[in-house]
C-alpha cells in the first residue's frame, strides 16, 4: 500500500521508526538527561549571569525580560538539533558501521521506506525533546498556556524539515569527520543568528536578510509566539516557509540517499 498516490513510501516505513523506537527504549534514561538539564543550564546561565546586563527586550511591541525572550529559542534549538544529529551522525552509523540500512532493505521494506523512517524517527527524537523542555519550562511561568499546547505540533514539522536535511547532509558525506562541515557552516550560524539569543533587528539590515533564509529562524518565531500567546501574520509565513522547506528537502533527501545507497 502506498503513502502516496504512485509514491514510492508504503505505510511499512512505521517499521524503520518502530525499530529505532525499540532500542531508543534501552537507552531513554541516558536520553532524558540533556532535554532536562540544558534548559536549567542556560537559564541560570543567561538569566542570572547575562539576563542581569541586558534587563529587558523589545518584542511585538512590549518589554519582556532576557529570560523570556531567550526561553522558546531553547526549545527550537533543541528541536533543531535532535533532528539535525539523529539524521546525520545517527543515521550515518546505522548505514556505515552498524549497516542497519542493508539488513532493514533485504527485507519487503524499501529504500523509500528507510529513510522515511529514519526522518520520522528524527522528528520523534524533536518531538520527545520539546514535551521534556516544557516540562522544564513551565514551573518557571515561561510558556503561555493553552497556546503552548501547540508546540509539540510545531516540533513535529521542525524535526521533519530538520530531519531531512541532515539525511540530505548524510547522502552527501563520504565520512563522519565530515559532518563538521555542515555543523560549522549551516548549524552554528543559524544557532547564533536566528533571533535565538536577541532580535534580528540588531543586526545589519544584509544581515537580518540573510538570517531570514535560516529554518532556524521560521521555528523560533512561531515556537516564541506561542510562548508568549501573542500572534501576529508573520507567524503564517514562518509556517509556510517550513512546510515548503520539508516538501522540498524531504524528496531531495530520499534521492540523495538512493543515488549513495544504489549504485
Amino acid at each position: 500500500m502506498k503513502l502516496l498516490p504512485g509514491g514510492a513510501i508504503s505505510y511499512r516505513f512505521r517499521r524503520v521508526w518502530a525499530r529505532n523506537f525499540t532500542v531508543y527504549r534501552k537507552t531513554w534514561k541516558i536520553s532524558f538527561i540533556p532535554p532536562l538539564l540544558e534548559p536549567l543550564f542556560y537559564l541560570v546561565a543567561f538569566g542570572a549571569g547575562l539576563g542581569s546586563l541586558v534587563g529587558s527586550v523589545g518584542y511585538n511591541g512590549a518589554e519582556v525580560s532576557y529570560v523570556r525572550y531567550i526561553a522558546p529559542a531553547l526549545i527550537a534549538v533543541a528541536i533543531m538539533f535532535n533532528a539535525f544529529f539523529e539524521n546525520t551522525y545517527a543515521s550515518f552509523v546505522r548505514m556505515y558501521y552498524q549497516k542497519t540500512f542493508d539488513a532493514m532493505m533485504a527485507t519487503p521494506l524499501s529504500l523509500e521506506d528507510v529513510i522515511a523512517g529514519e526522518i520520522a524517527w528524527g522528528a520523534t527524537k524533536s518531538l520527545i525533546a520539546s514535551v521534556l523542555m516544557m516540562a522544564v519550562l513551565t514551573p518557571f511561568g515561561l510558556i503561555h498556556y493553552p497556546h503552548g499546547l501547540w508546540i509539540p505540533v510545531l516540533a513535529c514539522l521542525g524535526g521533519l524539515a530538520f530531519g531531512s536535511i541532515g539525511m540530505w547532509f548524510t547522502g552527501m558525506m563520504p565520512n563522519i569527520e565530515v559532518f563538521n562541515l555542515p555543523i560549522f557552516l549551516f548549524v552554528t550560524p543559524m544557532f547564533l543568528f536566528s533571533g535565538t539569543f536577541f532580535p534580528l533587528e540588531n543586526l545589519p539590515a544584509w544581515a537580518a536578510g540573510v538570517a531570514q533564509l535560516f529554518p532556524l529562524t521560521h521555528l523560533v518565531g512561531p515556537v516564541r509566539a506561542l510562548c508568549f500567546g501573542r500572534f501576529s501574520s508573520a507567524v503564517f509565513w514562518d509556517l509556510a516557509y517550513m512546510v515548503l522547506f520539508t516538501a522540498v528537502f524531504f524528496p531531495l533527501a530520499i534521492a540523495r540517499m538512493r543515488r549513495r545507497l544504489v549504485r
